[in-house]
Parts: structure tokens; C-alpha cells; sequence
């Protein structure tokens, strides 16, 4: 159990960021209340091992936490989608770029659609890069992987995110016709 002054420094330190975590948990599960449920989880584990944490940077701490608790809670309840491959064939088209449009009118409904298609590690770096502003050091940290791999996956999901919008407004476009 924490003292009374490592419960003081938990709240300063720690509860900043939650917001991150909700934001982490909420794109990687998809769900609201589940990313509540693990998000309070994840904040209720970075609070038990607090006095394990030796500084440096909260954020990326609590951040590890909450992708940890997720990718538990998706391997219990959907172990499937931690399997699943991205379909490079059936998201293939040839069409403009939808992405520039939907950003420019305004239609984040669009692009978050997209971006939830994605299977949960795309959609775990992309949310990391581009919501939370994590650089590729802290995303390297928080997931484990080499700033390489993370650079190189940040890649491959910025195209899979491409590849998802344009599908997705050909398919729009040819049944309105």
C-alpha cells in the first residue's frame, strides 16, 4: 500500500494523464464503456505499483499500463481480431484522395470510421503518433518495439488508413450512382 505522500505524488504525477489512457483504450477496444472498465483497470494498476515507477516520463508509464491491460482484455474477449490481417485486396482502389477530403469538410465521422476499421495495432500507433503526440522514442517505450519497427508500422498504418478511406468513398460513390 502507498504512504501518504506517494499518493499525493500518484495524483500529480499520474491522473494528468488520464485522459491519455481513456483515449488509448478507447481506440484500441472500440468500445466506450469497455475502455472505461479498462482504463480504471490500468489506473488501478499503475496505483498498486507505483512505488515500482523510478520517474522519467508518467505519461509513457501509464500509457505501457493501459496498451498492456487492452491487448489483455482483447485477447479474453476477441482473440480473433488480435489475429486478423489487414486486406490489402479488399480495401485496393483507385480512387482520389478521400482522406484530404474528409480532413478538409470537416467529416472527422468519416475519418474515425476509418480509423476503427483498422486492426488494433495500426490503430495503436496511429492513435499514439497522431492524437496523443507521443514521439517515436516515447511509442517505442510504450509498446516495446524498436523506434524502427515503430516508425516503419506508423508506415504501413498511415497506408492501411489511405487504403480504408479510399475504399470506402469508392463504394460511397458507385451506390449513389
Amino acid at each position: 500500500m502507498l504512504e501518504a505522500h506517494q499518493k499525493i505524488r500518484f495524483e500529480q504525477v499520474v491522473l494528468p494523464h488520464l485522459d491519455a489512457a481513456f483515449n488509448l483504450a478507447r481506440w484500441l477496444l472500440r468500445n466506450r464503456a469497455d475502455a472505461e472498465d479498462v482504463a480504471q483497470e490500468a489506473m488501478l494498476r499503475a496505483f498498486r505499483f507505483f512505488d515500482q515507477f523510478r520517474g522519467g516520463d508518467a505519461r509513457g508509464w501509464l500509457l505501457q499500463i493501459v496498451r498492456n491491460s487492452c491487448y489483455s482484455w482483447l485477447d479474453k474477449h476477441h482473440p480473433a481480431e488480435l489475429m486478423s490481417e489487414f486486406n490489402e485486396e479488399m480495401h485496393h482502389t483507385s480512387a482520389p484522395e478521400p482522406e484530404t477530403l474528409a480532413v478538409q469538410s470537416g467529416d472527422r465521422a468519416y475519418l474515425m470510421q476509418a480509423l476503427e476499421s483498422l486492426p488494433p495495432r495500426s490503430r495503436e500507433v496511429l492513435v499514439l503518433r497522431e492524437l496523443e503526440g507521443c514521439s517515436y522514442k516515447e511509442i517505442a517505450e510504450i509498446t516495446g518495439v524498436p523506434m524502427g519497427t515503430v516508425m516503419s508500422t506508423l508506415s504501413r498504418s498511415r497506408e492501411r488508413l489511405h487504403k480504408v478511406l479510399t475504399g470506402t468513398a469508392a463504394r460511397e460513390a458507385s451506390s449513389e450512382l
